[in-house]
């Protein structure tokens, strides 16, 4: 099964909660890609999916992390693909922006999700966690650091 990690968000990210795990996500694509593995990042809408990738485009030339939407790209898939939809190639690592556990997420040897300040969306990452723990994965928090 796999290892299934949860960011814990700072209190302080409470207001913008949205921004604050999008930004910290994309901070940790951008590790995960330097530390050269294969990543999709999972979210519910396209629009979502969209601001990922415009945001991943935005980091300085230094911190380059090559990407792109599911379909778009090489057929292989850059090392780092964004979709709101299942993948269609085999990737390790899952960073999970959607609501919901995907249903392929047993696909990936690591997870990473992550648990927001703001009240409903901290429910929402206890019940994935929940839906995690249930399905098998092994499970852990972290607070929200990129080292």
């Amino acid at each position: 099964m796999s290892q299934v990690t949860f960011y814990l968000l700072p209190d302080e990210t409470a207001e913008s909660s949205d921004s604050a795990v999008v930004l910290f996500a994309c901070q940790l694509v951008a590790k995960l890609y330097r530390d050269k593995h294969k990543v999709f990042v999972y979210t519910d809408t396209q629009a979502q999916a969209e601001a990922i990738d415009e945001m991943l485009w935005q980091f300085d030339a230094d911190q380059f992390v090559a990407h792109n939407l599911q379909g778009e790209g090489p057929s292989y898939g850059s090392p780092v693909e964004i979709s709101w939809q299942a993948p269609k190639n085999r990737r390790s690592v899952l960073v999970n922006l959607s609501q919901q556990v995907p249903a392929f997420s047993h696909q990936f040897q690591q997870i990473f999700d992550f648990v927001p300040a703001a009240d409903t969306p901290k429910q929402q990452a206890r019940e994935r966690y929940k839906a995690f723990r249930q399905a098998g994965h092994s499970l852990s928090t972290s607070p929200a650091q990129i080292a």
